[in-house]
């Protein structure tokens, strides 16, 4: 192998690095449409660009209880520029790619709120408190990458885009002042599969859905460097903790966990299949202090896994130690008792982690919107409570207030801090 020059750090070559530093610096792009051999070299719409972008899942349209179609997904940007130049993000369009009229934009606080970067998810947070506002304007300094979570919401009877393509438009930094860019990337293919549509993975009565999609939440914003690749294993996955008639989730003393009404409520299967993978045996956490982190493979607690359907695995997590009451190969049919809730793994106070994967395991997997055959809305907590810590609240009782979207539900995906009846 021949020896590197040692002044060619970023591994281009001399003149690959002086074309790309004369094109950010003049705002220039080069296609096509250029002359002599500009025009055998590059495919036609060539340019440099200051920002890639990869998406991290197959986008999948759903249908909430606000009656609207929603599409959640990441876009993972890198920043092409040298660690001496920034360049300013100031909007993200989301097209159809077919008739190129926008669908979904950020821009301003919105997009702030909507980027961070790789590793700093939550800046001077920790992983149960809501960030503060993210700084405006969006600032991504040379070579970091940051993650964009877009969550677009489509007007009502409106069909979701086949294929998305994304606008990035912003100004690269650089010391003889902004010179401004455009670029259209990463045309996303959304997915055809509609969401399982499943019965209630709890017995009849009031829950509340915490941590679901499609807000800043550790569930919706949980990404994990697993095997090399970054994925979002829990984008749509909920917690369920049970609620009294007085809206109520516990009574007594919150360090004790037959005080939260969620503890040993029997889970049940929302669909038929096969079970494929069942732990046991992990300990209760004592509510209501944050859980050391436990290893990996005890991350989601005593849990059971249910092939569904190809692809599609339904993850039962948190489970009370000895309660599970089918093993690895069973057939399960809806309605089918589990086991009972805990407050095993990674979790402060007891309750029901749930969601569909793509795979029989947690690590790695991606995570696809799912609804509820039925349910009522009947009411919603306005202010954030970082649901995880509900024992270290004053009381037990969550502020429920009337909520917008009050009713019966049918084949819809419920949205975050809403309370329900099954």
């Amino acid at each position: 192998m021949a020896e590197r020059d040692p002044r060619n750090r970023t591994g281009r070559s001399p003149l690959l690095r002086g074309l790309v530093a004369a094109v950010f610096a003049a705002g220039m792009l080069v296609t096509s449409a250029g002359h002599g051999t500009a025009a055998a070299v590059t495919a036609p719409g060539a340019q440099f660009t200051p920002l890639t972008a990869a998406v991290m899942t197959r986008p999948a349209p759903f249908v909430a209880t606000d009656g609207r179609t929603h599409i959640s997904y990441e876009l993972l940007t890198t920043s092409a520029l040298s660690t001496s130049t920034s360049l300013r993000l100031d909007r993200v369009d989301v097209l159809d790619a077919r008739t190129h009229r926008v669908v979904g934009s950020l821009s301003g606080q919105a997009l702030a709120d909507a980027a961070n970067p790789v590793g700093d998810p939550l800046p001077s947070a920790d992983a149960y408190t809501p960030a503060p506002p993210g700084p405006t304007p969006t600032v991504i300094p040379g070579s970091q990458q940051w993650v964009i979570w877009i969550d677009l919401v489509l007007g009502r009877g409106r069909p979701a885009p086949e294929v998305l393509e994304h606008r990035l438009s912003g100004a690269v930094l650089a010391p003889s002042g902004p010179t401004a860019f455009e670029e259209t990337v990463q045309p996303t293919r959304t997915s055809g599969i509609p969401p399982l549509n499943l019965d209630p993975p709890v017995r009849p009565g009031t829950w509340y859905s915490s941590e679901s999609c499609c807000g800043n939440t550790h569930h919706r914003r949980g990404l994990a460097p697993i095997n090399g690749r970054f994925s979002v294993p829990q984008r749509f996955a909920i917690d369920w903790y049970r609620v009294g008639e007085q809206g109520q989730t516990w009574e007594g003393d919150p360090a004790r966990l037959t005080s939260y009404l969620s503890y040993r409520q029997p889970i049940v299967a929302s669909a038929g299949g096969r079970v494929v993978e069942v732990q046991d045996g992990i300990p209760d956490n004592t509510p209501p202090v944050t859980p050391p982190v436990p290893p990996i493979e005890d991350t989601v607690g005593n849990h059971v896994t249910v092939e569904v359907a190809p692809d599609r695995y339904l993850l039962y997590a948190h489970m009370k130690p000895g309660s599970l009451r089918v093993r690895e190969g069973d057939r399960v049919e809806t309605g089918q008792v589990l086991g009972l809730i805990g407050n095993s793994g990674n979790s402060t106070t007891p309750h029901l982690h749930f969601q569909v994967m793509t795979t029989a395991h947690f690590f790695p997997t991606d995570s696809p919107p799912f609804t509820f055959r039925q349910f009522r809305v009947v009411g919603q907590v306005e202010p954030r409570i970082w649901d995880d810590n509900l024992g270290l609240q004053p009381t037990g009782v969550l502020p429920v207030t009337p909520s917008p979207y009050d009713g019966r539900h049918r084949a819809q995906y419920p949205l975050d801090r809403e309370v329900l009846r099954f």
